[in-house]
């Protein structure tokens, strides 16, 4: 359940936070729901890698199509792609789910780590 909630949250938020600002807080959305939703550092690091991966696929294949793949096409052909436009949305969906993922999972080690301090008091 809290990985359905934190992967639906995490789209969510950074899909309205990227309306409205540079692509690089979607990391602090990923980091902030890995904070606020307790899981372990694999879980978090998968919701927040899958979450907005599949949300910049979505959103990538979407603005792809609005345009007739004028950009990815040149884009694909100036990257080593072979003109693929899929695979350069492929290759933007990973780069992005990765830097969400490593947010997320640096969320949950602080959680840990407060915990960890919580326990050695005396």
């Amino acid at each position: 359940m809290k990985f359905f909630l934190s992967f639906i949250l995490t789209a969510a938020l950074a899909y309205f936070i990227c309306l409205y600002f540079p692509w690089w807080n979607m990391p602090i959305v990923a980091f902030i729901i890995a904070v606020v939703i307790k899981q372990s550092p694999g879980k978090s690091f998968l919701t927040g890698f899958s979450s907005i991966f599949i949300l910049w696929a979505v959103l990538a294949f979407i603005i792809d199509q609005k345009n007739e793949s004028i950009l990815s096409k040149k884009i694909a052909q100036i990257l080593p792609l072979g003109g693929s436009t899929i695979l350069l949305i492929l290759v933007t969906t990973f780069v992005g789910g990765l830097v969400a993922g490593f947010a997320a999972l640096s969320g949950s080690l602080l959680n840990q780590s407060k915990k960890s301090k919580g326990k050695n008091k005396v």
